[in-house]
C-alpha cells in the first residue's frame, strides 16, 4: 500500500517527485529570534499543530510563514495577542494586524515573517500548508510544538471531548 500511495504522489504532484529536497524540513536553530519568540507565545497560549513554513527560496515578500491553530475564537485572539505582546515587548512591532475580530484567520505581518492564526476549520479549509507546499517545513523542537508535543495535546484534547 505504501508503495501505490507514493506512486499516486508523484503522479499528482510532478515538481515534488522531481524536487524531492524540495520538501526538506530545516532546522529551527536557522530560525530568527523574533520567529522563535513568537513560537514561544503561541505555544504558551497551547496553540495546536505550529508549523513554520520556510519560503525565502519561493516567495519574494516574507521569510517565513508562522502557523497555529486555536480550538475557538477566544483561544485564536489570545494567541495573536500573547504572539503581538511579547514581540512588542522585545522592540518587533507588526506592520499590520488583520481577521482580529472575527477570529477565524488572524494575519500578524512582521515583515521578514508571517504569523497566521486559524481556528481550526479556517486552517482545514484555507490550507497554507498544500498552498505553499513547495516551501521547506521548518523541524520544530517538542517543547516548540514540533510533532510529538502538538499530537500529545491534540490527542488528549480529543479524550476529553
Amino acid at each position: 500500500m505504501k508503495h501505490n500511495s507514493t506512486v499516486k504522489e508523484q503522479v499528482l504532484n510532478p515538481q515534488q517527485a522531481a524536487r524531492p529536497q524540495a520538501q526538506a524540513a530545516s532546522v529551527a536553530d536557522d530560525l530568527d529570534n523574533r520567529v522563535r519568540a513568537a513560537l514561544q507565545a503561541a505555544s504558551e497560549k497551547k496553540a495546536l499543530d505550529l508549523v513554520v513554513l520556510d519560503l525565502r527560496e519561493i516567495a519574494s515578500f516574507t521569510d517565513y510563514f508562522v502557523l497555529a491553530t486555536g480550538a475557538n475564537e477566544r483561544q485564536v485572539q489570545a494567541i495573536s495577542d500573547e504572539v503581538n505582546e511579547s514581540l512588542k515587548r522585545s522592540g518587533s512591532l507588526a506592520a499590520r494586524v488583520e481577521g482580529y475580530k472575527t477570529a477565524e484567520w488572524i494575519l500578524l505581518d512582521y515583515g521578514d515573517f508571517v504569523v497566521h492564526v486559524f481556528e481550526q476549520k479556517a486552517r482545514q479549509f484555507y490550507d497554507l500548508e498544500r498552498l505553499w507546499r513547495e516551501s521547506k517545513r521548518v523541524a520544530l523542537p517538542p517543547d516548540l510544538g514540533g510533532a510529538s508535543s502538538s499530537s500529545a495535546i491534540s490527542s488528549s484534547l480529543r479524550r476529553e471531548s
